[in-house]
């Protein structure tokens, strides 16, 4: 009788950090978020596609990068290019969101466009990512980057 008590011991010592290292399940207060971060993304596309310069800039941290194929982008030269753009039409789908620390959020999604970029078409399918951090009480786009898909 003491060695299955013993043993029963023993496997309640092994078994508990098991059980307390699972993941929680997701709250509604991550879901909010989630909901938040893709909100401020699907914005910002909206807002470039209407060349609303300022709309968008304010969707973007002062130390905001932009990486694409043609260069390393500021806030400032995004919203100075946006004149370039002709933006048609756009889908964003599968977008993901995690929150790596507290105050940064990563998304990541497919897009596609029907664009031009100085007259030349640009059209296609895109994988994006994007960093947000909270600034004032305030989600910001610190970097973004498109590639376009295969």
């Amino acid at each position: 009788m003491k060695k299955q008590f013993i043993l029963f011991y023993v496997a309640l010592i092994v078994a508990a950090p098991i059980c307390f290292g699972q993941a929680s399940p997701p709250t509604s207060d991550k879901f909010a978020k989630e909901a938040e971060i893709t909100d401020l993304e699907k914005a910002a596309w909206e807002a470039f596609k209407n060349k609303q310069a300022d709309a968008f800039k304010k969707l973007l941290s002062k130390r905001y990068c932009g990486v694409y194929a043609e260069g390393i982008k500021s806030a400032d030269a995004e919203a100075a290019d946006m004149a370039k753009f002709d933006l048609r039409d756009y889908s964003l789908g599968d977008m993901k969101v995690t929150f790596p620390s507290i105050g940064v959020a990563v998304v990541t999604y497919k897009a596609t466009q029907q664009a031009t970029f100085a007259g030349q078409d640009i059209s296609g399918a895109y994988n994006c990512a994007s960093v947000l951090i909270v600034r004032r009480g305030k989600w910001l786009v610190v970097f973004h980057t498109e590639v376009k898909a295969p």
